[in-house]
């Protein structure tokens, strides 16, 4: 990659792009938890580019996807609101609308809005404010007349390969090299686009660029070289807490989509080479994408923020995907560089997906929507922050929790059974202090703001004073927009 004083001048006709308000530029990557990047303390991780983000802002240590799974979590960073109050309490479908959303919060502030990669809303087209969408959605086909732009370029760059020929599922925790050339991966392809995109931009407003990788998701495909580079490595055990042992070893299928399963030391090593790799390869392409915004001289008035949908637990506690209250599942990186943020800091204060949002509002002199729940992360202040996911894989993994980065506490609602976690000195979550006597008031106080936290909901949420189990699925509250087909 070009360093800053090694970049080649832009033509003249592209230098006089400096504007009053900063342009905006979102990285997104999918299902990367925050403890498997260089900043975040993983010290065998080649990621220069987000640790260069983050040596250059702010690094969130404590950010967290409330409700992490896709569609929730996207609909989260969508409109600024909590999961109660945008209405997605689980993986569901975004909304065709809602009172504020991003894309549309910046085009209105006189930005020109682009979003590149997936978007994971329905219809797959809407644009929610956008002025254009450019999507790599992975397998995901809603409607018969649909195809993305990622598989339309690939038809005609390759019409006689099938772009999912590596042969891994969209939830297999299985991996192995792509087998097709690394030019046609879609990692590539958004960061080819992107680059475009940033390389020829001429328009007098300010831009408002989104870009969504769909990796480290599953399939577990990074690039040859990558594959390579981390094969030989010794990676991070997976992290078995006591009460997980018996829980969650025995598989849940025998398909390898599984949810809970201890798939053996070996399996659990390759999955985290796949992963590793497919992080490494977004972080490079991430670096293509600064490196355009340095040709430019565009990098320092630009606000631009990194972050991901939500986690990946990849054998921790013998759990796969996501969906869980777990650190591995719910903690996300977040980083934040430009205009009004200090360079090399680290905050501790618990934030979320809803705050980006308002931190956009806030570089483009905008006021806050009514409608948002969350803060500018120049300002941010709060005590803990709330989590919650709906029924998913299965009825027991029905949950609602609570953190301040330090402690965490979960309530599981099919039972009503509870687990509290000192995250400082165990932060994977390896023993439950629920049941510790000299625990008994810490797990009384948290309890107690959950029950404060849920009591708004009625009568479903609590009961007696206490949560109440909740054996039922609720995969929308009473605001979820209902304007729908």
């Amino acid at each position: 990659m070009l360093t800053r004083r090694q970049f080649t001048a832009a033509p003249a006709f592209l230098q006089t792009l400096s504007r009053s308000k900063p342009n905006v530029l979102l990285l997104m990557a999918d299902q990367l938890r925050a403890d498997w990047l260089g900043c975040y303390g993983h010290r065998g991780m080649s990621t220069p580019n987000l640790d260069r983000l983050a040596s250059e802002g702010v690094r969130f240590h404590r950010a967290y996807s409330s409700t992490p799974t896709c569609t929730p979590a996207r609909a989260g960073l969508l409109t600024g609101m909590s999961p109660w109050q945008h209405g997605m309490l689980g993986y569901g479908r975004v909304a065709d609308s809602y009172p504020a959303e991003m894309p549309r919060v910046l085009r209105d502030a006189g930005y020109h809005t682009t979003g590149i990669g997936k978007m994971h809303w329905t219809p797959q087209r809407h644009l929610h404010g956008f002025h254009k969408t450019i999507l790599d959605e992975s397998g995901r086909r809603e409607s018969p007349d649909f195809i993305s732009d990622y598989r339309a370029w690939f038809a005609t760059e390759a019409p006689n390969l099938n772009p999912d020929a590596t042969g891994i599922g969209f939830n297999d925790y299985t991996a192995k090299p792509y087998i097709l050339p690394e030019r046609l991966h879609p990692t590539k392809w958004t960061a080819d686009v992107a680059t475009r995109f940033l390389d020829t931009y001429d328009q007098a407003s300010p831009f408002f660029l989104k870009v969504s990788f769909a990796r480290p998701h599953s399939p577990f495909d990074p690039p040859q070289r990558w594959w390579d580079r981390y094969k030989d490595q010794q990676h991070p055990q997976a992290q078995v807490g006591t009460w997980a042992k018996d829980k969650y070893a025995p598989r849940n299928s025998d398909r390898d989509d599984i949810w809970h399963g201890d798939v053996g030391a070996e399996a659990v090593r390759r999955a985290r080479i796949g992963y590793s790799g497919s992080v490494s390869f977004v972080d490079e392409q991430v670096g293509r994408i600064l490196e355009s915004l340095d040709k430019r001289r565009l990098t320092d008035e630009t606000l631009i923020l990194f972050l991901s949908d939500h986690g990946d637990m990849t054998g921790d506690h013998h759990l796969w995907r996501k969906s869980y209250a777990y650190e591995a599942s719910a903690r996300i990186p977040m980083l934040v560089r430009g205009p009004g943020f200090a360079r090399g800091q680290v905050s501790h204060t618990p934030v979320e997906i809803r705050d980006v949002l308002p931190t956009f509002a806030d570089a483009a002199g905008r006021s806050l929507p009514q409608s948002c729940d969350g803060q500018s992360l120049r300002t941010v202040h709060r005590e803990w922050i709330d989590l919650e996911h709906d029924v998913c894989y299965d009825k027991v993994n029905h949950w609602t929790a609570l953190t301040d980065g330090r402690w965490k506490y979960i309530f599981h609602a099919y039972d009503g059974s509870e687990q509290l976690f000192d995250l400082q000195k165990d932060p994977h979550e390896t023993a439950d202090l629920s049941g510790a006597i000299e625990h008994t008031a810490t797990l009384r106080q948290w309890r107690t703001r959950m029950t404060d936290h849920l009591a708004p909901r009625g009568d479903r949420w609590v009961t007696s004073g206490k949560p109440a189990t909740r054996p039922q699925s609720m995969l929308y509250s009473a605001n979820y927009p209902r304007k729908q087909a």
